[in-house]
């Protein structure tokens, strides 16, 4: 994967139409998933992602240079749910289930719900954290990057979420 990441680097910087598609289905769904844990609304994750992906195209050359591409469209990321945030109402709703996550019944649907809620509870940086490691997939390391830090204080931001996690969920959440 890190070569294809490499070539698919210097194929965006050229402009290529299929590399800009084989782009967005490596990482669209991810950058959705995390941006909606970050931002709590589903329009606003797909903005968020929207902005990104428009800014590769009006950028690209500069993504010849990009020595991990995956961080690097989380960092755009996150910027990204950063400005979609500040444009929108302090009191606009949020949203606990994006619809192709909501479950289709059953007990795991309230189980589901709390710790969507649980997530959403904790500090932004522990949220992004979990929304970077879990929802993109992102390596420690990569987290770090993202977040303008070191990998021990990503994982140390991880933990503490997933305390506080078990903690609101009275030691039922296990990963």
């Amino acid at each position: 994967m890190d070569d294809e990441l490499r070539q698919l680097g210097s194929r965006l910087a050229a402009g290529e139409e299929s590399a800009y598609a084989r782009l967005y289905d490596l990482y669209a769904a991810r950058m959705f998933a995390a941006a909606f844990r970050m931002l709590g609304r589903r329009a606003d994750a797909e903005d968020a992602v929207q902005d990104v992906f428009v800014s590769l195209v009006r950028s690209r050359t500069a993504l010849a240079n990009i020595a991990d591409l995956a961080a690097y469209l989380f960092v755009c990321l996150r910027r990204s749910a950063g400005r979609v945030a500040q444009g929108r109402p302090a009191d606009a709703p949020l949203e606990h289930d994006p619809p192709e996550q909501a479950d289709e019944g059953g007990s795991g649907d309230e189980r589901a719900a709390r710790l969507r809620a649980a997530v959403d509870r904790l500090p932004a940086e522990q949220r992004d954290v979990v929304a970077l490691k879990l929802d993109a997939d992102l390596t420690f390391e990569q987290v770090a990057a993202v977040l303008g830090t070191n990998p021990s204080t990503a994982a140390s931001r991880y933990r503490y979420a997933l305390a506080k996690l078990r903690q609101m969920l009275g030691g039922a959440f296990t990963r």
